[in-house]
């Protein structure tokens, strides 16, 4: 069948139809046109269906939710108790030997003594990786990138549901195991570790591929007969060094970021939170198993910091995200910059609550509670200074004080990591009550009645901090609120400007004009506007921070094409028809300088003179030039 007898029958098939009534068009439901009218139509649509067929079955593989168990350990289970330590650290086991687990092969092995620092409960002891260990970790993944770049999105995306699936089914189970290892309340685990875990998931789901869809750009008059697109190709390994503070989501949101933008990743967790860590990368592993793809695709490691040095110069890594302290993360920087690898550096801030002259306390004051005392203080974008207008201060603090006394220990307010920070509390407090200000709630170290080995720090409410005292430079990372009243904004937005940190910050006020120019002027990474902390909390934004708070962004089509080498394809608009030639008055051999250069001359005024006259000259002595070239080729 010729090409004129395809377009004949589409004309009499749309002839057909627009002639017919409603009537007739039912009586033809019923009574089909002829047989060559179908054949027609199946030559014209046969060749669309497979395509639509593939698009279909990716669409249902995207859909699928692939179930597996995993079983919660016995240590996050009710009324689970373990053995005490006395003044329990890391290194427990060499003092209490009896924590030492037994067994072939473990001779020569150093050990992690892993505990609950809200009970002082023994959880286990691991053994740590070796430099060989480690490097195998490496290379296993390594391997693994190839097959996980050609992975499909479809694919990709069912490995997503599966583990949102995951994380609804076993919310309670994940909550206590982070819980268990970081000593959070079960409120703080489901604000840090789930809300933007599955937030992650699902816009990752929803926008992820569109992201990283070749992504066309625009030309000018000199390209106008190119296209050209960014393709954003997988980077290979991805090396992410994690924090403790939120032991589930700090390790799956590197993983599902890397995962989906093609590449292979292994996460260095911190030593704090090995035990949880272990049993949420197992259940990622399992999870990847039992949607038929390799589960080395995700490794884990667990070793001590001068081993994790070697990792961040590994050449084997094509990119780093660090999570951390800053004087970590300057070293990190440092042995990225010797492989040549980018980086994503996320460190601390001193994040502020800035509350303006027309702001209502009252209104504002459960922000700053949840800001400041959630997850114990132990969080980047925690409010760590309360900034009020010096009218304001009185009724702010005589609102927040039996607040803060009423906060009970271990029911709203959990543990601090470890006790290490205590007693640098306790100093930076006092010096700030010595040099003024007020210590109107806890300030010392909380022996809890229940759990003596506990790591508890009272809720602390300091009043009438200057921008002077090292309590209002400082990162505490504790349950700590500090509050400075000022007398001009501008002059605490230029303190705050000062400052070192520069990672989020909180606006607070009804005058809306106000409160963008106040967000405006802060230099950090993020503001929320009458609200605290939400720009993480919406995963389809930038995060990150400036000057000391680090660089680089997570989160948002910043961070997952960060993850991606934007590749730059050019190619011809009209593919074989129209190509570039090299015009012969700048061909090699070079002719006379007054043929190439009055060519020259005349391309740059054509494509980017400032207005048509302009353009119009470059024309003319481009058609000069030409003119000149031949009349010189001639002779």
């Amino acid at each position: 069948m010729s090409i004129n007898d395809i377009l004949a029958a589409w004309h009499n098939l749309l002839t057909w139809l627009s002639a017919l009534t409603l009537g007739q068009i039912w009586a033809r439901i019923y009574n089909p046109p002829n047989a060559r009218n179908l054949i027609v139509a199946a030559a014209i649509i046969g060749p669309e269906v497979p395509k639509y067929v593939k698009r279909f079955k990716a669409w249902r593989e995207s859909r699928r939710v692939v179930s597996f168990k995993w079983t919660l350990p016995d240590a996050a289970k009710d009324g689970w108790k373990g053995e005490v330590i006395e003044n329990p650290s890391l290194s427990s086991h060499d003092k209490h030997p009896e924590l030492l687990p037994s067994g072939p092969g473990l001779r020569g092995v150093e050990f992690l003594t892993c505990y609950d620092p809200s009970t002082g409960y023994h959880l286990d002891t691991i053994p740590l990786l070796s430099a060989d260990q480690v490097a195998a970790q490496l290379e296993s993944a390594e391997r693994a990138a190839p097959a996980w770049a050609k992975t499909t999105f479809s694919q990709r995306q069912m490995l997503l549901r599966s583990l949102k699936a995951w994380v609804l089914k076993d919310m309670d189970g994940i909550c206590r195991v982070a819980c268990r290892d970081t000593g959070k309340t079960k409120v703080d685990a489901v604000f840090g570790e789930i809300l933007t875990t599955l937030a992650k998931i699902d816009w990752l789901l929803k926008h992820g591929e569109g992201v990283l869809a070749p992504s066309k750009r625009p030309g000018n008059l000199l390209m106008a007969h190119k296209v050209s697109k960014v393709h954003y190709q997988p980077l290979g390994l991805c090396l992410a060094l994690v924090s403790w503070n939120y032991s589930f989501h700090n390790l799956i949101s590197p993983i599902l970021a890397a995962l989906f933008a093609g590449n292979t990743i292994v996460v260095k967790c911190s030593e704090q939170v090995a035990w949880s860590s272990r049993y949420f990368m197992d259940g990622i592993k399992a999870c990847i198993k039992a949607c038929g793809m390799d589960e080395h695709a995700v490794e884990l490691v667990v070793c001590l910091p001068e081993i994790a040095d070697t990792l961040a110069r590994n050449p084997r890594v094509k990119h780093i995200t660090f999570i951390g302290s800053e004087p970590v993360g300057r070293k990190v920087s440092a042995a990225a910059a010797e492989i040549m690898v980018p980086t994503c550096i996320e460190l601390g801030g001193k994040d502020p609550a800035f509350l303006l002259p027309s702001a209502d306390v009252k209104e504002w004051s459960s922000h700053l509670m949840r800001g400041v005392y959630q997850s114990a203080g132990q969080n980047c974008i925690g409010i760590e200074l309360v900034m009020v207008p010096r009218t304001l201060y009185p009724s702010l603090v005589s609102m927040l004080q039996p607040r803060v006394k009423a906060l009970r220990v271990g029911t709203d307010v959990g543990s601090l990591f470890s006790c290490m920070p205590i007693n640098k509390l306790e100093n930076i407090v006092a010096s700030a009550e010595k040099q003024g200000a007020e210590v109107l709630a806890g300030g010392k170290r909380y022996h809890h009645p229940e759990y003596p080995e506990g790591s508890y720090f009272e809720p602390t409410l300091v009043g009438n901090v200057t921008f002077d005292m090292d309590i209002a430079n400082t990162e505490l990372f504790a349950p700590v609120m500090s509050v400075v009243p000022y007398d001009s904004v501008d002059e605490a937005i230029a303190w705050l400007n000062k400052s070192r940190f520069g990672l989020g910050a909180g606006v607070y006020g009804n005058d809306k004009a106000e409160c963008r120019r106040v967000a405006d002027a802060l230099e950090c990474g993020m503001v929320s506007i009458n609200d605290f902390g939400v720009f993480y909390l919406n995963q389809a934004a930038p995060f990150g921070g400036f000057k000391a708070s680090g660089h680089g962004r997570f989160g948002g089509e910043e961070g997952l094409r960060s993850l991606c080498n934007p590749k730059v394809i050019v190619e011809d608009r009209i593919f074989g028809y129209i190509r570039t030639r090299i015009p012969a008055p700048v061909d090699f051999p070079l002719p006379d300088a007054t043929v190439y250069w009055g060519f020259l001359r005349g391309l740059v005024h054509l494509a980017y003179g400032p207005s048509l006259w302009t353009q119009a000259k470059g024309l003319l002595g481009l058609i000069k030039a030409s003119i000149n070239y031949k009349a010189v080729e001639t002779i």
